[in-house]
């Protein structure tokens, strides 16, 4: 470090009369201590010193760790309080740096990062077993030959998870039920459907049992025995910032793990085809032909089914699952009528904002802008032009906040309904049908 000083502030008898009486500026020293000489040690004070200080130092952090509760415990009365003697016979835990100098922190990060490691490993050998590949054809149509019977295919690829010993999977809907058009070509509903066990080379032809666009759920079936069903675990305990593993068949990659964390919970997100859906999001990755694997927690247990991926310029580790709780209704239903019963309201609707409504002398909520004939709608004599602003009891702006609440109640359940009609409130009673 360098010091400053004025010439003010020196000796004057450092000074000589004649810098005195001349007006030069004021110069400044500057103290330097690099001409100082290096003092020279021994060998015994270069070595053996330093080697002293060291073992020193250790036997003070032992000292410290392990003999002040001993001595303390000497010293102090036998009487004490239950608190006092709990904590006299409990001895301390050392400091982080005296961690660091017994060496003990670094064995500590070892064994965190080893059970971290020995939790994958356990958790994918027992989910592996319970997720397949599946390999779906499509039959595809050029546009330009809708008159002629073409023999042309495509293939897609995802994942299923086993839910039953005799065959049962569960997929995603867009995997089997994959009805699109492009510019050029059209794409029919699935042909073939293989389905691939883990270790198992054997292809086996799988049957579509039930869809549902809706939720984006289906059920394949297999005709084996003995398959090794996940398990499932309940999604609605599931916690922010805990461990996420996803199993599936990226590019075909049968088996593929990969590991994170439960990054939200009930993520309202909407896909390229406008439906809405309330998901869990991790950081795990999920990729193309993951759809339909599984996302499992550190017990191996299936919290939610892999779904879809944001993708996009900036955009990276937002994967998104099914939550499993919602998916077993579903399911059951799809096996056992091979369709979801829903119940059903009848009327094509349109949300009316602030905006909106006020320029045309209308409330925020529902409009009705068609009824279907023979529903409850009609039934309930709701009618085009109204506006539906409530539903049991709770105000409502949006579509989907009817269907929410609609799905809380089953086929032929009553539901009560305000409307606004010709500038006045009325209140309705549906009685809810089956959706077709």
């Amino acid at each position: 470090m360098k010091y400053f000083m004025e010439n003010n502030e020196l000796n004057n008898n450092n000074i000589s009369k004649e810098q005195k009486t001349n007006n030069e500026p004021i110069s400044t020293y500057t103290a330097i201590n690099s001409h100082k000489e290096k003092v020279k040690l021994g060998f015994g004070k270069s070595v053996i010193m330093p080697f002293l200080c060291g073992a020193l130092g250790t036997v003070i952090v032992i000292g410290t760790c392990f003999g002040v509760p001993t001595i303390r415990e000497r010293l102090l009365p036998n009487n004490l309080s239950n608190n006092q003697s709990i904590e006299s016979n409990t001895i301390r835990k050392c400091t982080y740096s005296e961690k660091l100098l017994l060496g003990k922190e670094t064995n500590d990060n070892l064994i965190s990062l080893s059970n971290y490691s020995e939790t994958g490993i356990n958790v994918a050998n027992k989910v592996r077993p319970s997720i397949v590949g599946i390999t779906v054809e499509y039959s595809v149509n050029s546009i330009f030959y809708r008159n002629y019977t073409t023999n042309n295919t495509a293939k897609a690829e995802g994942s299923g998870i086993i839910i039953s010993e005799d065959g049962y999977i569960l997929t995603n809907n867009h995997i089997v039920n994959t009805t699109s058009n492009s510019s050029y070509y059209e794409v029919g509903k699935a042909n073939k459907v293989t389905v691939y066990l883990y270790n198992d080379e054997t292809a086996y032809e799988a049957k579509i049992i039930g869809t549902d666009e809706q939720t984006d759920l289906a059920v394949i079936k297999i005709d084996k025995q003995g398959l090794q069903a996940a398990e499932l675990g309940d999604s609605d305990s599931v916690q922010v910032g805990e461990f996420s593993m996803a199993i599936g068949n990226p590019l075909g990659m049968q088996s593929s793990v990969t590991a994170g964390m439960i990054s939200a919970v009930n993520r309202d997100v909407t896909d390229s085809d406008g439906k809405n859906y309330k998901l869990i999001q991790t950081d795990a990755a999920i990729n193309s032909g993951n759809s339909g694997g599984a996302l499992v927690n550190s017990k191996g247990q299936v919290i939610g089914v892999n779904t879809l991926k944001l993708s996009g310029t900036g955009i990276e580790g937002m994967g998104f699952a099914i939550p499993i709780n919602s998916t077993k209704d579903i399911y059951e239903q799809l096996i056992q009528y091979n369709k979801v019963k829903r119940p059903y309201i009848g009327i094509t609707g349109r949300d009316l904002d602030e905006a909106i409504a006020k320029a045309n002398n209308l409330v925020v909520g529902i409009y009705v802008q068609s009824v279907e004939d023979f529903t409850a709608a009609q039934k309930a004599d709701i009618r085009n032009g109204d506006v539906i602003i409530e539903a049991d009891d709770q105000k409502i702006t949006k579509m989907d906040e009817l269907n929410e609440i609609k799905n809380k109640h089953n086929i032929g359940d009553e539901m009560k309904l305000k409307v606004y009609r010709n500038g006045s409130e009325k209140e309705l009673i549906i009685v809810l049908g089956e959706q077709p």
